[in-house]
C-alpha cells in the first residue's frame, strides 16, 4: 500500500458518543492506532474511486441493458457527463469539510440533522453489495456451476460478500492493500476489450438504435436509471476523507481522476462488447465480457481468463463498499444520530458497521434469490439507483447552499461560476435519475427512507433526553 508524507500519531478513538459538534467545525480523528490502521494517499484514494465504481456493474450492465437497443450508448455519454459533475461537486465540498461521512456531512452542515440523518446512502452500500455479489456470480459460474440452483447461486453469493467483510475487520491496511491491488489486476481484462474488441467490431452485432420501443428521452432515461449503478463510487474519497492524507486537497484530485478514468473505460468496453456479441445473444447473457473474448478469439479460454478477473474485481469492489457502508453510520453515531456502537473503530474500521451492513446485505440477498425473481440483478441495481440519489441531491443542495449564502472559503468569480454550473449540472442529472428508475424502484426506496424516520425520532429523543439530564 502507497502512503505519502508522514502522518503523526493519531489520537484515540472515543468510546462513548460526543455531543454533536458544530455543523462548520471540520473535524475528523485519525483513522486509529496501530500498524494495521493507515492513511490513504492519492494513489490508494484513487484506486478506492476507481476501484469501487468499475467493479461488478462494468461487466454485467452491458447486457442489462442491451433490450434498449445503442441508444444505451446515449445514455452512457450523459450519464458520464453527470457522473463528472458530481465528482467536482465532492471534490469541492470534501475541501470545505473534510471529515469522514461524505453526503451524510455535508447534507447534515447545511440543513440540519434530519437532512443529514436520511440513510439513503446507508441503504445504497448495502444494497449495492447485494448487487455486487449476485453479479458475482455470473461469472463464477462461468468457472464453477453454481447457478443450476436457487441456493447454490445463493450460498455463492453470500460467500463473496464475506471474504471482504473480512479483509476490512482486518484493518485499513489491508482494505487499502487489497484495492490496490484488485483496481490494477481488473484493467487487463477490461482493456483487452475495450481496446481489442474495436479490432474485432462488427456493425451488424449492434441491433436496433431503440429496441425498447419506447419514446427516444423515455429510452435514455430508463437505460440510465440501470447504468447509474456502474458509477456508484463517485464519491469513495470523500465518503472516506477522515481516512486520507491531506482531503482538501486529495479528495478533489483523486474523485475527478478516477472518474474521468472510469468513464473513458466503460464508453470503450460497453462499446466494444456491443461490437462483439450479437445482439440477441448479448440481451440473455450472464457473463457479457466473457462472451466478448470468446467471439473474438474462439474456444472457452478467453472467458475463463475474464471470468477470473471479473471475480477479482467484483471482490476488490465488495472489499471498498464495505468499508464506504459502514463510513456513514460511523459519522452519525459521533453526532449521536446512531448508536454509539457504530462510532467505535478497530484498526481503523468501524467494525460494527461493517458487521451490520454485511448482515443487511446477505438478508437482502437471500430474500430476493427465496423470491424467485428472474432479474434479481436488476431489481437490487434500481433499487440502489433511487436510493443513491437522495443523497446525490442533497449533497448537491448543500454546495448550492454554500454558493448561495456566500458560506466557506472565498473565491473568485471565475471558480464561483464553475462551481455553480457543475452543482447545477449536478442536481438536473439527480433529478432525472429519479424519474428514470421507475415507479416500483421509487416505491421501495421510499419504503426505506421512511423506516429511517422512526430510527431518526427514537434517536434524536434521546440525545435530547441526554442533553436535557447533563443540563446544569
Amino acid at each position: 500500500m502507497h502512503v505519502t508524507g508522514t502522518v503523526p500519531p493519531p489520537a484515540p478513538e472515543p468510546r462513548e458518543t460526543p455531543a454533536a459538534p458544530d455543523h462548520t467545525t471540520p473535524a475528523d480523528p485519525a483513522p486509529g492506532n496501530g500498524r494495521h490502521a493507515r492513511r490513504f494517499g492519492l494513489p490508494v484514494a484513487t484506486a478506492l474511486v476507481m476501484g469501487n465504481i468499475i467493479g461488478g456493474g462494468i461487466f454485467l450492465l452491458p447486457a442489462s441493458v442491451a433490450p434498449f437497443g445503442t441508444i444505451s450508448l446515449l445514455a452512457f455519454g450523459v450519464l458520464t457527463v453527470g457522473a463528472i459533475a458530481l465528482a467536482l461537486v465532492f471534490g469541492r465540498l470534501a475541501a470545505r469539510d473534510p471529515r469522514t461521512g461524505g453526503p451524510y456531512v455535508y447534507a447534515r452542515g447545511a440543513f440540519g440533522d434530519f437532512a443529514g440523518f436520511l440513510w439513503a446512502y446507508w441503504i445504497t452500500t448495502w444494497v449495492s453489495n447485494a448487487a455486487l455479489a449476485v453479479a458475482a456470480v455470473g461469472y463464477l459460474d462461468v468457472l464453477i456451476p453454481v447457478n443450476d440452483h436457487r441456493w447454490t447461486a445463493c450460498l455463492a453469493a453470500l460467500v463473496v460478500q464475506w471474504l471482504p467483510a473480512l479483509a476490512n475487520f482486518a484493518g485499513t491496511r489491508w482494505v487499502g492493500a487489497v484495492q490496490l491491488v484488485s483496481t490494477v489486476l481488473k484493467f487487463a481484462p477490461l482493456l483487452l476489450v475495450a481496446v481489442g474488441g474495436l479490432f474485432f467490431f462488427d456493425a451488424d452485432n449492434l441491433g436496433p438504435f431503440n429496441a425498447s420501443g419506447s419514446g427516444g428521452i423515455g429510452a435514455v432515461s430508463a437505460a440510465a436509471a440501470i447504468l447509474l449503478f456502474s458509477y456508484l463510487g463517485v464519491e469513495s474519497a470523500a465518503v472516506s476523507a477522515g481516512e486520507v492524507e491531506d482531503p482538501r486537497r486529495t479528495v478533489g484530485r483523486a474523485t475527478v481522476i478516477g472518474t474521468a478514468g472510469a468513464a473513458l473505460v466503460y464508453l470503450l468496453g460497453t462499446l466494444s462488447v456491443f461490437g462483439t456479441v450479437a445482439h440477441d445473444r448479448l440481451v440473455t447473457s450472464d457473463a457479457p465480457f466473457s462472451d466478448a473474448v470468446n467471439a473474438m478469439f474462439g474456444g472457452a479460454w478467453g472467458g475463463w481468463t475474464v471470468a477470473l478477473a471479473a471475480l477479482v474485481s467484483m471482490t476488490g469492489c465488495l472489499n471498498g463498499w464495505t468499508l464506504l457502508s459502514a463510513q456513514t453510520p460511523y459519522a452519525a453515531a459521533r453526532d449521536g444520530l446512531f448508536p454509539a456502537a457504530f462510532a467505535r473503530k478497530r484498526r481503523g474500521v468501524p467494525t460494527t458497521g461493517v458487521g451490520v451492513t454485511v448482515v443487511l446485505a446477505s438478508l437482502l440477498t437471500v430474500y430476493n434469490y427465496t423470491s424467485g425473481s428472474a432479474k434479481v440483478f436488476e431489481v437490487l441495481v434500481l433499487v440502489t439507483t433511487f436510493t443513491a440519489t437522495v443523497p446525490y441531491l442533497l449533497a448537491t443542495a448543500a454546495q448550492i447552499f454554500h454558493l448561495v449564502s456566500g458560506q466557506g472559503e472565498k473565491v473568485d468569480r471565475a471558480r464561483l461560476v464553475r462551481d455553480g454550473i457543475a452543482a447545477s449540472v449536478a442536481a438536473a442529472f439527480s433529478l432525472w435519475l429519479v424519474a428514470g428508475a421507475g415507479y416500483a424502484a421509487v416505491y421501495q426506496g421510499v419504503l426505506f427512507l421512511f423506516a429511517g424516520v422512526l430510527v431518526y425520532a427514537v434517536m434524536a429523543a434521546r440525545r435530547r433526553r441526554a442533553e436535557t439530564s447533563n443540563a446544569p
